[in-house]
């Protein structure tokens, strides 16, 4: 049977990097609860400072090349993904917004996305909906309701809300998997449904679950 397939895209650039945490802790989660499912899950993550060269080139070119390309690919070809930046002038990284500038958006119809951010202050968490969350319903996927925002504080033990972000993570996880086709009933299903049918169950299933579909309420579906 082959398993989910779960992309993590970090967009940290320092090294340690609090974006890369908050993408290792989402993605343990994430994984954790498939296989408690009795599903398996492959997991890749993507940290963005290592394509940089690549990223600027594919954008000169206008399309992906090098490392860069098979990153999109994978993106692409994801059952689910979990993204992640710092934020950089009240946004997403500029790093970050160039590598998503190089997706086929008719690829991403449907698929489930999982928002996070990391920054200094408490205050930069509006970023999740007024950034984050809108770029990825312009890209037709479908993003789950919890978005988790970690500022510095909150990774300290003895200040900020370090319990509550634990629970966002737990929480963000189990929307995200509930999008997934996990299970050895619902694996075989899908191997046997074309990727737009796919999607489009991916679609159906987030509005299921009261998780607006962006798309079709522009295009009055």
């Amino acid at each position: 049977m082959k398993p989910l397939t779960l992309v993590a895209v970090n967009a940290g650039l320092s090294e340690p990097s609090s974006t890369r945490m908050l993408v290792d802790r989402l993605t343990d989660e994430a994984a954790s609860l498939v296989r408690s499912q009795g599903g398996d899950v492959d997991v890749q993550i993507i940290d963005l400072r290592d394509l940089a060269v690549d990223i600027g080139r594919s954008l000169a070119t206008g399309f992906a090349t090098g490392a860069a390309g098979d990153a999109i690919r994978s993106v692409q070809d994801a059952d689910a993904l979990i993204v992640a930046t710092p934020v950089f002038n009240a946004s997403y990284s500029g790093l970050f917004k160039s590598f998503f500038d190089l997706v086929d958006v008719d690829a991403m119809e449907g698929k489930p996305v999982l928002i996070a951010a990391t920054g200094g202050s408490p205050r930069h968490s509006m970023v999740l909906d007024h950034a984050l969350r809108p770029l990825f319903g312009y890209l037709r996927t479908v993003v789950v309701p919890t978005g988790v925002y970690a500022a510095s504080e909150d990774w300290a033990s003895t200040s900020g809300d370090t319990a509550t972000l634990s629970d966002r993570i737990r929480r963000a996880a189990t929307q995200l998997v509930a999008l997934m086709p996990t299970g050895t009933v619902r694996q075989a299903a899908a191997s046997q449904t074309s990727d737009a049918d796919r999607g489009e169950q991916r679609v159906h299933a987030g509005e299921e679950a009261g998780i607006a579909n962006f798309a079709r309420l522009l295009a009055g579906d």
